[in-house]
């Protein structure tokens, strides 16, 4: 399965190392090259074999380079709801990827994104439920 991810942050990086540990085509692209040290820890996993690429993925260009055409997963897990939600619209809309699948931290705008038919995450509302759920056993 090849997997595009647009991030190479915390979230990104470690959801790379998994996938790539577990055999999965895996390519980052990400705007800072700095990021891309991530790529090397934990140190637990085995080394990172997949692709890393410097680019934008709201630019078209870097997305066929990170090998979008062929991609089945495309994740979008910037720092930035709107760059994560325009990129997940040009893999979804514009390159037909069949997963797409976004972080927005903005609570409403992950229930508005869901209802255009985007698969979107607000980590904000994830981890509030589970300190709620916690709070509560």
């Amino acid at each position: 399965m090849k997997v595009v991810i647009m991030g190479c942050g915390r979230v990104g990086a470690w959801l790379a190392r998994q996938l790539d540990a577990d055999g999965y085509s895996v390519t980052v692209l990400d705007t800072d090259p700095y990021s891309f040290r991530r790529l090397n820890f934990p140190r637990h996993l085995p080394d990172y074999k997949g692709t890393a690429l410097i680019g934008n993925g709201i630019d078209q260009e870097a997305l066929k380079r990170a090998g979008i055409e062929e991609a089945d997963v495309f994740f979008a897990l910037t720092q930035g709801d709107n760059r994560n939600v325009m990129a997940a619209q040009i893999a979804k809309h514009i390159f037909n990827v069949p997963r797409v699948i976004c972080r927005i931290y903005d609570p409403l705008r992950q229930e508005l994104y869901s209802t255009l038919g985007l698969e979107a995450i607000s980590p904000t509302t994830e981890f509030a439920q589970t300190l709620k759920e916690r709070l509560e056993s």
